[in-house]
């Protein structure tokens, strides 16, 4: 056995993949803790309006003993506990409820900016489709007998792992084609394979590498099939085209359901795949996808998700291959499959572990909740803060009104209980995402 290495190290298709990723990464932008900001201005308010107070007091001709009290008053009162707990605790339970929905969160930043999103990408085989091609048809273009056509085809296809390749290897064992030997097989990015089998030079390509070297095909069946949302591989031995071969990809049950729920969100549907305008056309119809993005390369399917980004939406994609990995850490919210590669996975900012599409929807949905939740504790915080400083202060005090340092620690205690209860209601949104459907029993 005679192996033929022509690439090596950062010339390798996946050293290239890992370069978009790095890439990528080193260009998103970096959210900022906005509650931890929060927390230290309160502090620098806490410390300047208790000093401020404490001086107040003195110069309006009150003892040393009552400014004292109304100092600690107020920086008791102002300690920013709950400021400071306003997001950790909905962090806290919106993490353990998305752990125990089957949706692990890899990169809280990008969880949370998943209210924003305005579109989702889809890839479509293995994501939107089973990924499973059965033949539909075989074509001759020449004299070759369709069997003995699909025998060569066949047997280049068994060195590659991409499901149309497992899909025509599958439909030729079913109708008891035997295989012919592979030697020196070559993966061509995005357009196929190709090797030599029995001293022949034999590819199977996409259409698109026949327009790239100006292969016209005119088959009424061809397009027939074409036109009812096929996939077409095309047979090339010794550069001489001899007929092609019709795939079906069967689309998910639950591709249809997390579409239109999306879709109900307000949230454009919109898909990406390296196959046919034609393919592509039909399954967004099936699916009423807003968009769809035809005979994209591995490599751009990351400017699909930039042109996407250019419309001024906020990106989601979601994949489950190695070529969807520099798209997935391009978009705003990268979301993997969890049956997908590791590639992927290790790309994502979430990671579906039951691999459902429809849990697409309540990762969004929970985002959203749990975004309002902390908008609600950030603003009792400060809202309590606003009203019980000055009051500690003793802007009250000409008419009788009070508050000691007793009082205040119960009150700052209290404000804090009321932000973790807040937090610990998050948990409704657990019913959120049952209701997504996405929640099966084990």
């Amino acid at each position: 056995m005679t192996l033929d290495v022509r690439k090596t190290g950062d010339q390798t298709y996946l050293s290239q993949v890992i370069a978009l990723v790095k890439r990528a990464q080193e260009t998103r932008s970096r959210t900022q803790d906005l509650a931890n900001r929060a927390a230290l201005w309160l502090t620098y308010i806490a410390l300047s309006v208790g000093g401020a107070t404490f001086a107040a007091w003195l110069g309006l001709g009150y003892g040393f003993t009552q400014a004292i009290e109304r100092m600690v008053t107020v920086m008791v009162i102002a300690c920013p506990h709950a400021l400071g707990l306003a997001v950790p605790l909905v962090v806290a339970v919106s993490t353990r409820l998305t752990a125990q929905s089957g949706l692990l969160i890899r990169n809280r930043a990008a969880f949370e900016r998943a209210r924003t999103v305005g579109a989702v990408l889809f890839d479509k085989t293995g994501t939107l489709t089973e990924g499973r091609f059965g033949i539909s048809g075989v074509i001759t273009l020449s004299d070759l007998p369709g069997d003995e056509m699909l025998a060569w085809a066949a047997g280049l296809e068994t060195q590659s792992e991409h499901p149309i390749a497992q899909g025509v290897v599958r439909g030729a064992r079913e109708r008891g084609v035997k295989l012919k030997p592979v030697q020196e097989f070559k993966n061509l990015a995005g357009r196929g394979a190709e090797a030599v089998i029995e001293r022949h030079g034999v590819r199977v390509v996409s259409p698109g590498y026949l327009r790239e070297h100006g292969l016209a095909v005119r088959n009424e069946r061809i397009q027939k099939l074409g036109d009812e949302g096929n996939t077409i591989v095309y047979v090339l031995i010794d550069d001489t085209l001899v007929g092609a071969v019709a795939l079906a990809d069967v689309i998910r049950k639950e591709s249809f359901d997390a579409v239109a729920r999306l879709k109900a969100m307000g949230i454009r549907c919109m898909m990406v795949t390296g196959d046919a305008a034609v393919v592509a056309k039909s399954v967004a119809a099936r699916l009423g996808l807003d968009d769809y993005f035809a005979e994209v390369l591995p490599h751009q399917k990351l400017e699909k998700v930039r042109e996407v980004k250019a419309r001024g939406l906020t990106v989601a994609m979601i994949g489950d291959g190695v070529n969807d990995a520099p798209a997935l850490v391009e978009s705003d919210l990268g979301i993997a499959i969890g049956a997908g590669t590791e590639v992927a996975v290790e790309s994502a900012d979430v990671v579906l572990v039951r691999s459902d599409r429809r849990d697409v929807v309540a990762i969004l949905a929970l985002s959203r909740a749990t975004y309002s939740k902390m908008i609600q504790n950030l603003l009792w915080a400060t809202g309590y803060n606003s009203f019980a400083i000055p009051l500690a202060a003793g802007v009250a005090y000409p008419w009788g009104i009070v508050i000691s340092p007793a009082i205040g620690a119960a009150l700052m205690s209290l404000s804090t209980i009321i932000v973790a209860i807040n937090a610990q209601l998050l948990g409704r949104a657990r019913k959120l995402v049952a209701s997504t459907g996405a929640a099966v029993s084990a």
